[in-house]
């Protein structure tokens, strides 16, 4: 039993196509994901594994076949690199954040449900409800300020918090 040493780690690719067809498909899918794809509430669903499943069987030819290990790597390193790299232009340029991840959402304010907001962004009243509960806040009137962050996550400030005059007026509490 031998090791074809030179098949493990000898590209068979040009690396400079493996990096093309790698940039290429991560703009494809960083674009759907933060365009065109609703970001939900809460948990992760059926519908949002059936989307990442079927996102990752459909790109995979696409990326081509990676037969060395130094392809592999390179492809990783690639992805990595431009999700890093996108982070660091929001981080630098506050005002291109907008291109990398979705504003964050008022959902209500002053104990009032903003619907038009709700509706945009497929809350319904009884998840708005249900998260609220999780973070120990069953009476609506006590919210001052719960939005839906770009995470997917629900921010809440309530009232009594607000009102707290040892700093912990700017602590929001946060939906698992």
């Amino acid at each position: 039993m031998s090791i074809d040493w030179p098949a493990i780690f000898v590209p068979q690719n040009s690396l400079a196509e493996v990096i093309l067809r790698g940039t290429i498909i991560y703009f494809i899918l960083f674009s759907v994901l933060r365009f065109f794809l609703n970001r939900q509430a809460g948990a992760v669903g059926i519908p949002d594994l059936l989307v990442v499943v079927l996102i990752v069987e459909s790109t995979t030819d696409a990326l081509g076949r990676n037969e060395s290990v130094t392809e592999a790597a390179v492809l990783v390193m690639t992805v990595v690199l431009w999700s890093y790299g996108l982070q660091w232009i929001a981080y630098r340029f506050p005002r291109l954040e907008f291109l990398i991840s979705s504003p964050r959402v008022k959902l209500v304010e002053h104990g009032k449900m903003l619907r038009k907001n709700m509706r945009r962004e497929l809350v319904t009243e009884s998840e708005l409800m249900a998260l609220l509960r999780t973070q120990g806040v069953d009476d609506l009137a006590a919210v001052k300020l719960a939005c839906l962050e770009s995470s997917g996550d629900i921010s809440v400030v309530t009232h009594d918090a607000a009102g707290d005059q040892n700093g912990s007026s700017n602590r929001a509490r946060k939906a698992m």
